[in-house]
């Protein structure tokens, strides 16, 4: 009889967690390294679309979570702290045009921390 988390684990939702989180956690890190350039004068644009691409990759992230979750019966954790990975890149949005860098600094390593934290908790299992 297979375990429920050898079932888990051997499914293809944790393979495509896995990727996720990775992607997830580069296009985070690219941020920092865009918002680095952005405060010697340039990166401008490459910061901005930079953004699009955490969207969607949180957005990605948040599905597989879910789909880790529920049709693969894995924990749930995983989705709630996706969850808060999207909301945080969307409020980074929004205080980045606003020019709020006091608070936009602190979220995003907060959101880089967040993000390598769900990676590496990904590739224990």
């Amino acid at each position: 009889m297979v375990t429920t988390q050898a079932a888990v684990r051997s499914s293809g939702y944790v393979t495509a967690f896995r990727a996720v989180t990775v992607l997830n956690a580069l296009a985070v890190l690219a941020q920092g390294v865009t918002a680095g350039q952005l405060m010697s004068g340039a990166g401008a644009g490459m910061h901005a679309s930079g953004a699009g691409a955490v969207h969607v990759l949180g957005l990605a992230l948040l599905v597989s979570a879910v789909l880790l979750w529920r049709p693969g019966r894995g924990a749930g954790w995983p989705a709630l702290v996706s969850l808060g990975i999207l909301l945080l890149g969307m409020v980074q949005s929004m205080l980045g045009g606003t020019g709020a860098v006091a608070v936009h600094v602190p979220l995003g390593m907060t959101l880089l921390g967040l993000s390598v934290w769900l990676m590496v908790a990904a590739w224990r299992r």
